[in-house]
């Protein structure tokens, strides 16, 4: 199965939400923006600027303006232009139509730097004209300009606005957002996803061992909640099926045994033919096959009555039923004995077919030449042979169920598989290696079971 590659819940959440709040502030600054409630696209200042630079006097000292392309851009564009300027002497010029209630208001207000004129709370005086008066330094000197006309920014103001407005609003306002949802967010996101624990922990059990396994929903949201009542569902089914299943091979093995037995005694009744021995191998691997349908079976159910077993009787007699296969296979088979007969609690029949198992795979894959050695020590039974030998990389993988190392091979792939469950249901394992001449090694070990007894104790 491949590893998760996508993103956690916790940063998936934080990258959206900082991409959804980002869209809104800078949304809502943008028509605030263009609205003119953060920049002014219209200014009286503008126009008191486009005059200020324009301002000269003539030979005789009177005030008078050039034409800068400032001044004629703004007559242009705004064709109800008025201001008046005036200097600290008194002396001042004017243009356009000038509001009666600011024709002397530079007379009366000379040296005031700053004002601005006409802008009230008051409804009955909203109608009147506004206007800007300010104290600049021009050209010709000192200057009080006064004008209600807004002239409008040019296109880099805008811009220097957008920016200042992004610099001094949106990227504090946008620090701040950041903060908030690298400290809330895996908050909620533990909150939210904390009911789920105990639903990992249910699903770890799952096995197919532990059947009937389901996950809890309480304490997690709605919408997780959804998601393992499927799953429940789907456990379900899957359990029914799979109790269908094993009663469907119990019942056919069972079914087998009967025929497959009736035809090992008629062919044993056969006279000496040649193919007489490649029937007796024929039925005894149908034989085989049928005792590990029924293995499966008995396996699901768990063997729980154990008795004490010699393994050293255990593999005598398991060699002599296996010597008729070997021999004509072109195997020597030979059973070694290391140490005491020591005695372990286990199902006799199932250690024996599991032993069975390791032989018939040893004249399967042995390359049909050499010696079968059966290796017996205390809690040990061991399974060496010439051929070959397991690629390492296989070693693993050929206790796995219809796993076979040459797909074309002989065998239901099943053997082994049911070798591993018998060991692990003796709290043992089995696992594969090179023997000493090259060939496969597969070792089943049920000494670190803590099931190994004397015989002493045994009587």
């Amino acid at each position: 199965m491949k590893k998760a590659t996508g993103r956690s819940l916790k940063w998936q959440l934080i990258r959206r939400l900082l991409i959804l709040q980002s869209l809104i502030l800078f949304l809502v600054l943008g028509i605030m923006f263009f609205r003119g409630d953060l920049f002014a696209f219209r200014s009286m200042d503008r126009t008191i600027e486009a005059l200020r630079y324009a301002v000269q006097r003539d030979a005789s000292g009177a005030l008078q303006l050039r034409d800068t392309p400032e001044l004629m851009a703004l007559r242009s564009a705004e064709p109800a232009l008025w201001f008046v300027i005036r200097d600290t002497q008194g002396m001042q010029i004017s243009e356009g139509p000038v509001p009666a209630i600011f024709n002397r208001i530079s007379d009366v207000l000379p040296g005031i730097g700053q004002a601005r004129f006409g802008s009230t709370v008051d409804r009955a005086a909203m109608d009147r004209p506004e206007a800007r008066m300010r104290t600049v330094y021009t050209p010709a000197g000192e200057m009080q300009i006064l004008t209600g006309t807004e002239g409008r920014a040019p296109p880099t103001i805008v811009a220097l606005g957008l920016l200042l407005v992004f610099l001094k609003i949106g990227l504090p306002i946008m620090i701040v957002i950041v903060l908030g949802i690298l400290v809330a967010t895996p908050l909620v996101v533990r909150g939210a996803v904390a009911g789920i624990a105990k639903a990992e922990e249910q699903a770890a059990l799952i096995d197919i061992g532990q059947r009937g396994v389901r996950l809890e929903t309480a304490g997690t949201p709605p919408e997780i909640a959804s998601l393992i009542r499927a799953v429940n569902e789907a456990l379900s089914r899957l359990d029914d099926g799979y109790e269908r299943h094993q009663q469907f091979l119990a019942d056919a093995a069972h079914e087998l045994r009967t025929p497959i037995a009736i035809l090992g005694i008629r062919i044993a009744a056969l006279p000496p033919i040649p193919e007489r021995l490649q029937l007796i191998t024929d039925v005894a691997r149908l034989t085989t096959l049928t005792e590990q349908l029924l293995d499966i079976e008995r396996l699901g159910r768990d063997i729980a009555d154990f008795k004490p077993v010699s393994l050293l009787d255990l593999g005598k007699r398991v060699v002599s039923d296996m010597a008729p296969l070997a021999f004509p296979a072109g195997y020597a088979l030979d059973l070694i004995h290391h140490g005491p007969d020591s005695l372990v609690q286990g199902d006799e029949a199932a250690l024996g077919r599991a032993l069975a198992s390791l032989i018939q795979n040893a004249i399967d894959h042995g390359g049909g030449r050499g010696t079968i050695n059966v290796h017996i020590a205390p809690g040990i039974m061991e399974v060496c042979d010439d051929g070959p030998g397991i690629p390492a990389v296989e070693r693993d993988r050929i206790f796995e169920p219809f796993y076979r190392l040459k797909p074309r091979s002989r065998g239901t792939g099943l053997g082994l598989h049911l070798v591993r469950q018998i060991a692990e249901l003796h709290g043992g394992n089995v696992k594969a290696g090179a023997s000493r001449t090259g060939g496969a090694r597969l070792t089943i070990n049920l000494a670190s079971a803590g099931l190994t007894i004397s015989p002493a104790t045994a009587s």
